[in-house]
C-alpha cells in the first residue's frame, strides 16, 4: 500500500502498547507501568531513539545510493 501525501517529516514511535504487545509475543507479562519504567530506565528512550535516527539515516542512504536523484534534486544539497 502507498501512502501518497507529501511529507516532510517521518516521524516513528515506540510506545508503551509497543513493549506490551512485544512481550506478549516472547509468552511474557508487560502492564503499562512496568513498560514505562522500563523505557525510561537508564536514558533507555533516548538511546532507543538514536538508534533509531542511525537506521532512518542509512535506510535513506542506501536508497539514494541504489537510484539516481530526479535532476531537481541531484542539484539541491541535502543538508
Amino acid at each position: 500500500m502507498t501512502d501518497k501525501r507529501k511529507r516532510e517529516k517521518v516521524v516513528a514511535e515506540i510506545t508503551t502498547l509497543h513493549l506490551v504487545e512485544f512481550m506478549r509475543e516472547q509468552g511474557k507479562s508487560l502492564d503499562h507501568r512496568q513498560a514505562i519504567d522500563f523505557l525510561n530506565e537508564n536514558g533507555r528512550a533516548y538511546t532507543m531513539w538514536k538508534h533509531m535516527m542511525y537506521a532512518g539515516e542509512n535506510y535513506i542512504k542506501s536508497v539514494l545510493d541504489q537510484q539516481a536523484l530526479p535532476q531537481t534534486c541531484a542539484s539541491t544539497p541535502l543538508r
